[in-house]
């Protein structure tokens, strides 16, 4: 069985929405990856700069939280999305992803049950699910702190299933499988380089070249 590359993303950001994208047309090719939860809200919170005393899980369900921005909310519904098997998670990922990032909709309770929709979630069973809050916080906690446990700090960050783990923080879009497939190589090659390349940086009045 082939071993899985672990994404971490956040709903609230366009990069992870590039790089599940990617890592979708990739997967519909044979690539094997496996969906992580990653709370940017928490891991950037004012509150956890010495130690980690603001959790995510913690908060009350506000969609529009000057920290949570809906976060929440869309982390417990994408836990009771995978409850029905790995191809609905993906389904319901990728419609809220977009309901979000290409139709600026608002992680809401409205956009979730038609993300869950379109996605074609048993809706019953996803309702089920959604109700059962105390553990779909604790499935999302202990996630959190696997994530802590890797280093994760951006989103998406990729563990590859040798244990290279990096942020690659994605400008373009793409769902076109040849063309992900060598971003996703050239990420590789790059992540498991002999060199130990630690950061690339574009400098600020260098754009990249376009063709």
């Amino acid at each position: 069985m082939t071993q899985a590359t672990e994404l971490y993303f956040d709903f609230l950001c366009p990069y992870a929405w590039r790089g599940v994208e990617l890592a979708a047309a990739l997967k519909d090719e044979g690539e094997a990856f496996t969906l992580r939860h990653y709370s940017l809200v928490e891991g950037n919170h004012e509150g956890n700069a010495k130690e980690l005393t603001w959790r995510v899980t913690e908060q009350p369900l506000d969609e529009g939280g000057a920290y949570q921005q809906g976060s929440l909310r869309a982390f417990l519904a994408s836990h009771a999305a995978a409850l029905q098997g790995e191809a609905a998670h993906w389904a319901f990922t990728l419609a809220l992803f977009r309901a979000h990032h290409e139709r600026k909709e608002p992680l809401s309770g409205e956009t979730i049950q038609a993300a869950a929709q379109e996605a074609g979630l048993d809706g019953a069973a996803f309702a089920q699910a959604l109700a059962d809050e105390a553990t779909r916080r604790a499935e999302l906690r202990a996630e959190l702190d696997a994530a802590r446990e890797v280093g994760v700090f951006g989103t998406p960050t990729y563990v590859l299933p040798t244990g290279e783990a990096a942020y690659y923080r994605f400008e373009t879009l793409t769902r076109e499988p040849a063309q992900a497939r060598q971003w996703w190589d050239l990420y590789r090659a790059v992540l498991t380089s002999e060199a130990g390349i630690g950061t690339i940086k574009r400098a600020r009045n260098r754009p990249p070249r376009r063709a």
